[in-house]
């Protein structure tokens, strides 16, 4: 290979293994270390041995981050209260060209795959969101191929619940929704919130111990209106600003003076799940690039009407 031509193969392939490996870990802090260790690993590769530079990252970074995986499990077990993934910007992830890609992607999908096992995680986001044949996943985790197509199998009976119909409103109504409620819980209208709830709706707050936040899920259509009713009416509220996180819409809000990320779980036209991001620093890296993007958004806003 000509000099520098390592570092610019990995680079091409840089997108794919952060989204891989966030898919796989939730945390874009553990994703960039997985991606970097992978990139000293194939720098330290005889690299006329491997034929097919993609399946050897994507092999060398799932490796990595089921390692992470499981000795995180312990850590969030005994995290604060409720963990949530860390939210992202999904322009840093690699385009998103398949409904399986922004799927797997999405938060409410992140939220239920810690409900698996590392094998079955690892397995479901291999064949849904990067499509690989069961054979090759078997080469990355070891087994068979039909040990693996189990393994899917498993991992997708456990998500359908959860997961409902695969097919989500338009960023569009999920927008005009997300402002409805926000609305409704600005105007203490507990009518609107419960009508627009599903029956088991649950609403969770991460905030790691760090801020102040509810420490268990708040289940049931009743209790989660009257909880965001409350906490509107109790703790003075600063304005909204819309935003995008893991290619879905949410919101940046202030409430009682502490920052928060606010994205729902919407399907059939109703809310199953709220969550509210309020550990800091799940929010640093997301909060720094959704101010870049705004701010280079006013920018060409400014120039067009120059």
């Amino acid at each position: 290979m000509a000099a520098g031509a390592p570092e610019a193969v990995f680079e091409t392939y840089r997108p794919l293994l952060l989204g891989l490996a966030y898919r796989l870990l939730g945390s874009m802090w553990d994703a960039e270390d997985v991606v970097q260790e992978a990139f000293l690993r194939w720098s330290r590769t005889d690299r006329e041995q491997v034929r097919e530079p993609r399946a050897f990252l994507v092999t060398v970074a799932t490796r990595l981050a089921l390692d992470q995986l499981r000795s995180a499990r312990a850590t969030r077990e005994a995290y604060v209260g409720p963990w949530l993934p860390e939210p992202v910007d999904a322009a840093e992830l690699g385009p998103l060209d398949t409904a399986e890609l922004r799927d797997t992607l999405s938060y409410a999908t992140l939220h239920l795959m810690e409900q698996l096992t590392p094998p079955e995680r690892a397995a479901f986001v291999l064949r849904e969101a990067f499509e690989l044949p069961y054979a090759d996943i078997a080469a990355v985790l070891g087994g068979t191929a039909a040990n693996c197509r189990q393994l899917h199998h498993r991992a997708t009976t456990r998500l359908a619940a959860g997961r409902g119909d695969r097919f989500r409103p338009s960023g569009e109504d999920h927008a005009r929704l997300l402002t409805r409620f926000l609305d409704a819980a600005r105007g203490g209208d507990l009518d609107t919130l419960t009508g627009m709830l599903s029956e088991d709706a649950v609403a969770w707050n991460d905030g790691g111990g760090r801020t102040r936040a509810a420490l268990r899920p708040i289940t049931g259509r009743d209790r989660v209106a009257a909880f965001v009713a409350g906490l509107f009416r109790r703790y003075p509220v600063g304005a909204a600003r819309p935003t995008e996180a893991n290619g879905r819409p949410a919101l940046w809000l202030s409430v009682g003076g502490t920052d928060q990320l606010a994205l729902l779980d919407v399907r059939d036209g109703a809310v199953h799940g709220v969550f509210a991001v309020l550990n800091p620093d799940k929010l640093a890296r997301f909060a720094a690039r959704d101010a870049a993007r705004h701010a280079e958004a006013r920018d060409a806003y400014a120039g067009g009407s120059a």
